[in-house]
């Protein structure tokens, strides 16, 4: 597991919005709270005063804002963001503005995600499924509460139910998980709510069990959970349908589905009091304090031997670690003396290459590769032979081996990064 000092963030939320902008403040204040260090937000087309209302969140360095125009773009979004912040984050979620992450003892979002996640060294993400609340029986919208406060009855635990849609039946219920992820393990987001990992990683539920694909039959709620408030009141939910959705062309937002979402059969205001407490202890660490400690273990890491004399067997599961301290290192222009930081990540990683034959390696190298042969080192031309003569042929043969929809991703990705470095 990397030092978690190594990295500016603990744990990132990345999330994408359109015309949220009163509901911004409270989503992003109670996730501080629950120990959130940073915010990847991405604004869909918004009309709304939400540069108003994010404004000090930017000042303070706690949110990162991208326009991000078009239709469809959530998934889009989520891709910008591994791509561009997968190094800066230890742990990174993806969730909506109506979805809070609640952990059902007091302690913060990562130390749940930690403590379920280290039971199996290749779980990559947590699957976290969903308490679906109701309109409370409010027809009308009254903004001077927020929506915690406003919605405290949801649906049972195990709730499931379908929608006839068209031809074809929609599945609605709190099976639906979403995905707290290490993302640097992370390929892809095939979906708003499943995570397709490297090297045989998987997503796992708090129980520890396997999950494949969008929903958590288990619908298990016993360590944390995600309170979501989908359609709030009526008055609400249809502004919501005006707007559409940012990952299919299809608007869900009819009255049936108010209907089906409409369930205010359980009493639940525990959100509130682990707010309450939550906020006692709050607290941000300033950029001094941040750029200090990564600078540290960085540097730390990257001279802590020679990575010539290293044995074989040190480098095992470390390329993960040096290829963050090679991109933080980049970003934040680290020197140890004269020399970058980025250098001395460098050897490190062509040792680990030369020396390690994990498909889980291979796979993450080649993920980062593009941005390591833009770099101006004479090392990087070392690390592009490797690749051409060690990595490329053995993840050729184990693709055209088994072909399935996974593996044609990483074939097309290849083929690409190929053309790329003629």
């Amino acid at each position: 597991m990397i030092d978690k000092n190594l990295f500016p963030y603990d744990l990132a939320v990345t999330a994408i919005f359109k015309n949220e902008a009163r509901y911004l403040k409270e989503w992003l204040d109670y996730h501080l709270a629950a120990g959130v260090d940073h915010f990847y937000l991405y604004n869909n087309e918004s009309s709304d005063n939400f540069a108003e209302v994010l404004a000090p969140y930017i000042n303070e360095n706690l949110v990162t804002f991208t326009d991000f125009p078009g239709k469809l773009m959530q998934i889009p979004a989520y891709v910008d963001a591994l791509n561009r912040f997968k190094f800066h984050c230890r742990c990174m979620a993806f969730i909506d503005l109506d979805e809070f992450i609640l952990p059902q003892t007091n302690r913060s979002i990562v130390e749940v995600v930690d403590e379920i996640l280290s039971r199996d060294s290749n779980a990559a993400a947590l699957a976290i499924s969903e308490h679906s609340f109701g309109s409370n029986g409010l027809e009308t919208a009254d903004y001077s509460k927020g929506i915690l406060e406003r919605f405290t009855r949801r649906a049972p635990d195990k709730w499931e139910d379908f929608i006839q849609r068209e031809e074809n039946f929609l599945r609605v219920g709190n099976m639906y998980v979403k995905i707290i992820a290490n993302p640097r393990l992370l390929k892809f987001m095939l979906g708003p709510h499943v995570a397709v990992n490297f090297g045989g990683k998987y997503s796992i539920n708090e129980r520890g069990e396997k999950i494949e694909g969008y929903a958590d039959e288990s619908m298990c709620a016993d360590k944390i959970i995600i309170n979501h408030y989908s359609i709030k009141s009526r008055e609400e939910y249809f502004a919501k349908n005006r707007r559409g959705v940012a990952c299919d062309k299809k608007n869900p937002y009819s009255e049936q589905l108010f209907e089906k979402f409409d369930r205010n059969d359980v009493f639940d205001d525990g959100i509130l009091t682990y707010r309450n407490v939550r906020a006692e202890n709050f607290s941000v660490e300033s950029d001094a304090d941040r750029l200090a400690r990564v600078t540290k273990t960085l540097t730390e890491i990257l001279t802590q031997r020679s990575p010539f004399d290293a044995p074989a067997e040190f480098f095992a599961g470390k390329l993960e670690t040096f290829l963050t301290c090679r991109a933080l290192a980049e970003a934040f222009d680290v020197k140890i003396g004269a020399r970058s930081a980025e250098e001395y990540a460098l050897v490190w990683i062509y040792q680990c290459m030369a020396k390690t034959s994990a498909y889980a390696d291979l796979q993450l190298f080649l993920s980062d590769l593009p941005e390591i042969l833009a770099r101006p080192f004479p090392l990087c031309k070392k690390l592009n032979q490797i690749a051409r003569k060690k990595i490329f042929p053995v993840i050729y043969k184990d693709l055209a081996a088994e072909l399935d929809w996974s593996n044609f991703y990483d074939y097309n990705y290849i083929h690409r990064l190929l053309n790329a470095m003629k």
